[in-house]
């Protein structure tokens, strides 16, 4: 088991690349955004990306990030899933990933660690913001616009009209092709927004105004309904300031 730690500036992004061997990625600190063909996955730091061999992707950070990438052999670790799963890092997972980047283990350690850390990989009972773009010209203009302005309120009605469809179309054309309806992709691509807002330390205050909450409990709700946890919990240490509301 190798295990490699990146640093990524903002905007920093690996263009599509095969592993030959099974891939862990996690955010120590900032949020990762991986890419398989057209469905993005934004990782906080209680999150990591499970990434099968030989599965193309692209990684990236929106804001500074250091990414541990542990890359394991197939013949010694059969893949638990055949796709990409989004796996839970709690604090034991967190403090065995680097553990096992240290080059002064011995053999025996190493091993015990290993052992550990392969017991430790769960799914996630919520996953990360998983996001599909919409295969449909129709509804991706709907969700270019939406990702361009997290902020935008445009109803139903307003959005089928920038479709050109009716609102029961375009909510099918969503639905069809990544899973949910516009109103919940909406509320997927705000919460995927703010993550960026809170890693760099925004106030979840200034954060719900930005992706287009009226106050910080209608964001907070949404947060916890797409990620079943409080923006505290995801960032810990590196989330909002003392005294926000979590």
């Amino acid at each position: 088991m190798l295990v490699a730690r990146f640093t990524l500036a903002r905007g920093r992004r690996f263009p599509e690349h095969v592993h030959p061997t099974h891939q862990l990625a996690w955010p120590e600190r900032g949020v990762l955004s991986i890419s398989v063909g057209d469905t993005t996955w934004v990782l906080p730091p209680t999150r990591a990306l499970w990434i099968p061999a030989g599965v193309p992707h692209i990684t990236g950070a929106s804001v500074a990030a250091a990414m541990h990438g542990l890359y394991l052999r197939p013949d010694r670790v059969p893949a638990p899933w055949s796709g990409p799963t989004v796996l839970a890092v709690g604090p034991l997972l967190a403090a065995l990933i680097p553990h096992l980047g240290r080059t002064d283990l011995g053999d025996a350690e190493r091993t015990r660690a290993e052992a550990v850390l392969l017991d430790q990989l769960t799914p996630a009972p919520v996953a990360s913001v998983e996001l599909t773009l919409p295969t449909d010209e129709r509804a991706a203009r709907v969700a270019d616009a939406l990702l361009a302005d997290p902020a935008d309120t445009r109803g139903a009605a307003a959005l089928a009209r920038l479709a050109g469809t009716s609102p029961r179309t375009l909510h099918r054309l969503f639905q069809d092709s990544t899973g949910c309806g516009p109103a919940e992709w909406r509320m997927r691509a705000r919460i995927r927004a703010s993550l960026a807002l809170l890693a760099a330390g925004t106030p979840v205050a200034v954060v719900a105004g930005r992706v287009g909450y009226r106050t910080p409990s209608a964001f907070v709700a949404a947060f916890r309904k797409v990620l079943g946890t409080t923006p505290a919990q995801v960032f810990g240490a590196h989330g909002p300031r003392a005294g926000d509301t979590v």
